[in-house]
């Protein structure tokens, strides 16, 4: 989801959601100012957690700050008038986060390549979106 405020509005736009790697040049490319991307740096050693072994292989707990977990081990429990949004689950253990990050960097940098941005802050004047309505490539049959 990629939010864009009305051009009179100083108030920043975001992009939410399950953002992946390839989306964050996205969002930024349609005019969002910041990405949030906690569901992207779950599962590594900074975010903190409890790694598991699980069938021969490490998973890390994972819980979302709007999650029924995370309600009661903050706030205290659930009040009435907040709804739980997210959930516990169980995420494969990545590591370190320098890779991933290092990921996303390389990526932005690759976008503003790819569309002629000299800098973060011009890629959504450079960027352009096309729908596509063709998802299948017949061309070599």
């Amino acid at each position: 989801m990629i939010r864009r405020p009305p051009r009179s509005t100083p108030k920043p736009s975001s992009a939410a959601s399950d953002v992946y790697k390839r989306q964050v040049a996205k969002a930024f490319g349609g005019g969002a100012d910041f990405v949030m991307l906690g569901g992207m740096f779950a599962g590594h050693d900074e975010g903190g957690g409890k790694i598991i072994k699980k069938n021969g292989s490490k998973v890390i707990e994972f819980y979302g700050s709007s999650s029924e977990t995370a309600l009661n081990k903050h706030y205290g429990g659930h009040a009435d008038y907040r709804s739980s949004e997210g959930k516990k689950v169980q995420l494969k253990y990545r590591g370190k986060i320098n890779d991933t990050v290092l990921n996303i960097l390389g990526g932005l940098r690759s976008s503003c390549t790819y569309v002629g941005a000299p800098s973060l802050k011009q890629l959504s004047k450079c960027t352009t979106f096309v729908r596509v309505n063709q998802q299948y490539n017949d061309t070599f049959e």
